[in-house]
């Protein structure tokens, strides 16, 4: 006769089966008490350690064994990871996939590309929800400062500017690295000479102090940009992806801000008057064409009183050509009112030009002959996002004119001073009271929570992204740490990308209803302050995260503040990535990204 469940205890007999019963009954009980798939804080430092290690010739590569170890320690975590059958995008180039990029459906029907049309945003509806591959032979990326000067090769195997720029010393190719020494087509003694060539000839400028955030136009592989962070300048670098291969995943890689985009038929993504400077090094634009349209973009996002940098063949070439496009750019400057401040040749014969916006409306008054128009106040739009670019003039808010508000105080005192937006015009929803509330509250909870409550080394940040930024607070507070933040406003919300900017900070509107202008693996951590409410009323929230998951680098952390219920949706989706995934305080969700990707030969969904 079979023993009995008492007689099998009493008599201890076949005591594997007892210990069987007992791991089953203590699984039941973890799984049914525990909501949430928890990593202690140990096991978080530990996983940390992966990205932490210092990049040398012998850095590990992402190898098939270590996503087999990646997914052992997944599967070891009650919680589920396969309520989605993710796919790989199987298509040519689906390791660099830029959604809105890359539609190449959508390029073929358009009508014209004469203004740059096909390097404009065309996003895919629906969107692929499939997974973006790693590059093989992928590595953790170098860590900053290092990354400034060198980046592993097979994180962004492309090589065809290095043969294309080799006489200009913008990329090299040395072993497992691509080195950048800092040259460029302008630079010829290198950017760091060329930069104090600029301070030379217009002092007034004084880079990382009245001069702290600027715009690089058509900025290669961003070393104006990256050379300029060390006098504590921040400048959004930006290209289109053309035949120019990879220059923005190279500037990300090495860990410079830079985004994707071109001056064709719409606005950039910014608000009116808010760079302390633009600047263009040989960048291809047309600034004449059409009307003048693409100067007039940039005099719209240009600071009354700042300063348009350009050095290109036209200011130091007496060729027909050269001089022709000369003395267009003479007649448009003059009629928008723009002084030339200074025009002079380097030591190699390079010339540079620097124009400065005016302060007020007065000039515009006087011009003889009123061409370029006036913009009308009423018709002017505040967030441009798929907007046409304007062919009249935006004119400038009296507020500027008073020599006490025509500029922001000086870096760093700018960082926390009253913003001179909140003097334009009145802001619906928010107020000066609320700014400042703002600053203290972030401020407060980074120090005490974000640095002491979660297991990341913030040494190892270097690219960083809030994805629904406020004020900016979230950035100010970590300025002492050695990384930058792209400060995101969504479109759908109050505007206040104004505000980030007169405090010394960069960011950009954006709508996470449709993918970022981005190359994949470019942002070691994502942040975002009770964003998924407003959005999945808009849209579905998986495609927000399936975008997450494709601009994140393999390690990187994502840190959610929602509520419990929207947290609840997300956590199921991130887990099925194969997320690490703690919840703190019950409001904060934090991720991290590790190794995993779908079984090869899925295909797309």
């Amino acid at each position: 006769m079979a023993s009995s469940f008492e007689t099998l205890i009493s008599e201890r007999k076949y005591p594997f089966l007892f210990a069987l019963f007992v791991l089953l009954l203590c699984g039941s009980i973890l799984v049914f008490t525990n909501r949430f798939s928890s990593l202690s804080l140990s096991d978080l430092e530990r996983s940390q350690q992966i990205s932490s290690r210092i990049p040398k010739s012998s850095a590990p590569t992402v190898t098939d064994e270590m996503i087999e170890n990646q997914d052992r320690r997944d599967d070891s975590i009650p919680a589920p990871t396969d309520l989605i059958d993710w796919k790989f995008c199987k298509f040519a180039g689906a390791v660099d996939y830029i959604p809105c990029l890359d539609n190449w459906r959508a390029i073929k029907e358009l009508k014209s590309r004469k203004r740059m049309e096909h390097r404009e945003r065309h996003c895919p509806n629906p969107s692929l929800r499939c997974l973006v591959p790693l590059p093989i032979g992928y590595r953790f990326p170098v860590p900053w400062p290092k990354s400034r000067d060198m980046i592993w090769f097979d994180n962004v195997p492309h090589p065809k500017l290095v043969e294309y720029k080799k006489d200009q010393n913008w990329v090299q190719k040395i072993g497992d690295y691509l080195n950048f020494p800092g040259g460029g087509t302008q630079f010829k003694e290198g950017v760091t000479s060329y930069i104090q060539f600029i301070e030379r000839i217009l002092p007034s400028i004084e880079w990382g102090k009245h001069t702290r955030v600027i715009l690089d136009v058509g900025c290669g592989v961003a070393s104006f940009g990256g050379y300029l962070m060390e006098k504590d300048v921040l400048t959004m670098s930006f290209a289109p992806k053309d035949e120019h291969e990879a220059q923005i995943q190279f500037a990300l890689e090495r860990g410079i801000p830079a985004f994707l985009s071109v001056i064709g038929t719409q606005k950039l993504t910014f608000p009116d008057n808010v760079y302390d400077a633009v600047h263009c090094a040989r960048c291809r634009v047309h600034w004449d064409a059409d009307g003048g349209m693409p100067l007039l973009e940039l005099n719209r996002i240009l600071r009354p009183g700042g300063y348009f940098i350009w050095s290109a063949t036209p200011v130091y070439r007496d060729d027909s050509r050269d001089q022709s496009v000369w003395n267009a750019m003479v007649t448009f400057t003059e009629s928008i009112c723009w002084k030339m401040v200074v025009k002079t040749v380097d030591s190699n014969g390079i010339g540079v030009v620097i124009y400065q916006k005016p302060v007020s409306n007065s000039c515009y008054r006087e011009r003889k002959v009123e061409e370029p128009t006036l913009c009308d106040k009423i018709s002017v739009r505040r967030t441009s996002w798929y907007v046409q670019l304007d062919s009249c003039l935006p004119q400038i808010p009296e507020v500027y004119s008073d020599p006490g508000n025509n500029w922001p105080k000086p870096w760093p005192e700018r960082l926390n001073s009253k913003p001179s937006s909140f003097s334009i015009e009145p802001y619906s929803g928010y107020s000066e009271e609320d700014f400042y509330e703002d600053t203290k509250n972030w401020s407060t909870l980074v120090s005490d929570t974000y640095f002491h409550s979660f297991a990341i080394n913030w040494t190892t940040i270097r690219n960083v992204m809030d994805m629904n930024a406020a004020y900016g607070g979230f950035a100010a507070a970590l300025l002492k740490e050695p990384l930058w933040v792209l400060n995101t406003v969504p479109v759908n919300g109050p505007d206040t990308l104004p505000v980030i900017f007169d405090r010394g900070l960069i960011g950009i509107y954006h709508d996470w209803c449709e993918p970022f202008n981005t190359y994949p693996r470019t942002y070691d951590l994502l942040h975002s302050s009770f964003l998924f409410g407003n959005l999945s009323q808009r849209c579905d929230i998986m495609d927000v995260v399936v975008e997450m998951d494709r601009i994140l680098r393999p390690g990187g952390w994502v840190l959610l503040q929602d509520t419990i219920p929207m947290i609840e949706r997300l956590h199921p989706i991130m887990r099925s990535l194969h997320w690490d995934t703690t919840l703190h305080k019950q409001q904060f969700l934090v991720c991290r990204k590790g190794l995993w990707r779908p079984a090869k030969g899925g295909s797309e969904s």
